[in-house]
């Protein structure tokens, strides 16, 4: 399944005042039902300079597209690493998983 970029900051300001938010160790998931499959990325300078942040981007991108398929439905989410972690792969697809499942947990509970 592939799933569309979020890319304006006023999209990015909606989902970070009206969005849900799901932690993990590593990483945390901003989240709200939308009609289509939409990812965004949040990174600062404080996770290195552009070569890091572009790898970790990469990293995020293959991991979600991987794993987008375990989510129920459509979500806009915007996926913010923590600074001071290096990203692998594998440990980027078992947060998302996991956050995956609380995330439809949540929507499984609640009637919105």
């Amino acid at each position: 399944m592939r799933y569309t970029r979020l890319k304006k900051n006023t999209d990015f300001q909606k989902l970070f005042k009206r969005g849900k938010r799901v932690f993990s160790p590593h990483i945390t998931l901003l989240y709200a039902p939308s009609r289509t499959q939409i990812m965004g990325i949040a990174l600062s300078k404080k996770h290195g300079k552009a070569v890091r942040r572009n790898r970790i981007k990469r990293v995020i991108r293959a991991a979600y597209d991987n794993t987008v398929v375990n989510l129920g439905c459509c979500y806009s989410v915007v996926v913010m690493p923590k600074a001071d972690v290096e990203i692998t792969y594998g440990m980027m697809e078992r947060e998302l998983l996991s956050c995956f499942k609380r995330m439809n947990a949540a929507s499984q509970k609640s009637p919105d």
